[in-house]
C-alpha cells in the first residue's frame, strides 16, 4: 500500500519514508512522484532531481517489464533526503538482476544502428546517478541510487 500524505482537494503527495506499489507501468507516476519529493526535501537542484528520476524510472520500468514480465509483483521504493543529497532504495522479488552486471556501455566502434538492443537504459541510468549499489538478500533485488546536489554528470549544465 501506497504510502501518502493529503494535500489540497483530490491531490495526494507522497510522505517521507516509503512507498508500496503494484509492479506495473501504471505505478511509474506514482514512483517518479515520490522521488520528486524526496529530491525537493534534499534541495536538489532540477539538473540532480532530473537524474535520480530518470535511473529511478529506468530501473522500475526493468523491473516491471524484464523483473516481472507484467506478472504479479510489489516494489518498495524508499527514499531519503540530507542536506544536498538524496538516497532511493528500490526492492523488487522479482528474479535476480544486478544492474551493474547488465550494464553496457555503447561500443564507440559500432554506429548506433548496428549495435545490440537492450542494456543502453541501465547504462543511463547508473551514469546520471552519483553513487549506485545492488545486493541480491533474502530473495530481494536491491539497488540504492545517490544523487548529490552538485552532481558529477559533465553532459549536464550547472546552474
Amino acid at each position: 500500500m501506497a504510502d501518502h500524505r493529503r494535500r489540497g482537494a483530490g491531490t495526494t503527495e507522497p510522505a517521507a519514508g516509503e512507498l508500496q506499489v503494484p509492479a506495473s507501468l501504471g505505478s511509474l507516476a506514482a514512483i517518479a512522484s515520490f522521488v520528486q519529493a524526496v529530491a525537493g526535501r534534499a534541495g536538489l537542484d532540477k539538473h540532480a532531481s532530473y537524474r535520480l528520476r530518470l535511473a529511478v524510472d529506468e530501473l522500475a520500468t526493468n523491473i516491471v517489464t524484464h523483473g516481472y514480465r507484467g506478472g504479479a509483483g510489489r516494489i518498495t521504493v524508499r527514499g531519503r533526503a540530507g542536506a544536498g543529497r538524496a538516497r532511493i532504495v528500490v526492492e523488487d522479488s522479482a528474479p535476480a538482476f544486478d544492474p551493474v552486471a547488465g550494464c553496457l556501455s555503447p561500443p564507440a566502434d559500432v554506429p548506433p544502428e548496428r549495435r545490440r538492443i537492450g542494456g543502453l537504459g541501465i547504462h543511463l541510468a547508473l551514469t546520471s546517478v552519483d553513487e549506485f549499489s545492488y545486493v541480491r538478500r533474502d530473495g530481494l533485488n536491491i539497488s540504492t541510487l545517490t544523487v548529490k546536489a552538485e552532481g558529477t554528470d559533465p553532459c549536464l549544465p550547472r546552474p
